[in-house]
């Protein structure tokens, strides 16, 4: 198989000095765009040797919408530097997107276009359905992940009827599980501070968990660091999101079976192995 090289490709449109220097991007969604890369490779029908565009647009793609979903629209006033960084990131996230026009249309490829700008559609009806069940301050955490995970994976479901029908059902089941894994990732990393913790599935946990107070006091944005950290940790809100990893990576591992530590499936499973690895002394640790 091809070398994997999909990452490297996609600096070339996502490193830019200004938007380095200036703003956070958020992560390559690396194990959803491998296990694409790797499902177009083995199991693609009438692709024309293009696995490897498919999986760089479809990143690009994910990246734009990551963008656009990391603006942080907090009203008030916020100084200089988080004005320029909310401009960029509206810029960045519209030039992610756009890209993969541009690169599709190069190659003809104007039924790939098609497929992905109506997934882009459907990412955005069921962001709006998302919104609208957070408005209401009354989202169950289970709720959430799902609706979450669900939306991080569907601009790659687009791909399952270019792929063998033999191996669909089991991309679609590796690729929610992958899907999960990569969610958990992001949501662990949320629980570090209640800026970026806000609406997310700590958030919620904790809204389920706390008492009357302690809601009254997330609902009204009155929580600083200490007490933030105080409610992850007395509601174990960490934990209970490594527990779900640890599930999500054992499923991959049954759905792999005597797979699991082949290369190019190991390179998509190893970093949730260390992940967990770190994550337990982490948590154990306090």
């Amino acid at each position: 198989m091809k070398p994997y090289r999909v990452p490297e490709l996609a600096e070339k449109y996502i490193n830019y000095d200004m938007i380095q220097n200036h703003t956070e991007l958020p992560g390559f969604p690396d194990a959803r765009v491998h296990l694409l890369y790797i499902f177009l490779m083995d199991s693609g029908r009438n692709i024309a040797g293009h696995e490897e565009l498919y999986a760089l647009v479809t990143s690009l793609v994910q990246v734009g919408l990551d963008t656009h979903e990391s603006i942080d629209v907090t009203e008030g006033n916020q100084g200089e530097a988080m004005m320029r960084s909310r401009q960029l990131k509206v810029l960045a996230g519209d030039y992610f997107s756009s890209r993969f026009y541009q690169l599709l249309a190069l190659k003809g490829e104007i039924a790939v276009i098609s497929l992905l700008s109506k997934a882009v559609s459907e990412v955005n009806v069921m962001k709006m359905r998302l919104y609208g069940k957070m408005k209401k301050n009354l989202l169950p955490s289970e709720e959430y992940l799902q609706l979450t995970v669900q939306l991080n994976m569907q601009l790659f479901l687009s791909f399952t009827p270019l792929l063998e029908v033999s191996v669909q059902e089991t991309w679609e089941k590796l690729l929610k599980e992958i899907t999960e894994c990569e969610t958990l990732v992001q949501e662990m990393e949320r629980c570090a501070t209640p800026d970026i913790g806000r609406c997310g599935y700590a958030y919620w946990h904790l809204i389920e968990s706390g008492s009357d107070e302690e809601r009254k006091m997330l609902v009204g944005r009155k929580t600083d660091m200490k007490d933030w950290r105080k409610l992850i940790l007395k509601h174990k809100a960490s934990e209970k999101l490594l527990d779900k990893l640890r599930e999500s990576v054992s499923a991959v591992q049954q759905l792999l079976g005597g797979r699991v530590g082949e290369s190019p499936y190991a390179g998509v499973l190893d970093p949730f192995l260390k992940r967990l690895s770190t994550y337990r002394s982490v948590v154990s640790e306090g």
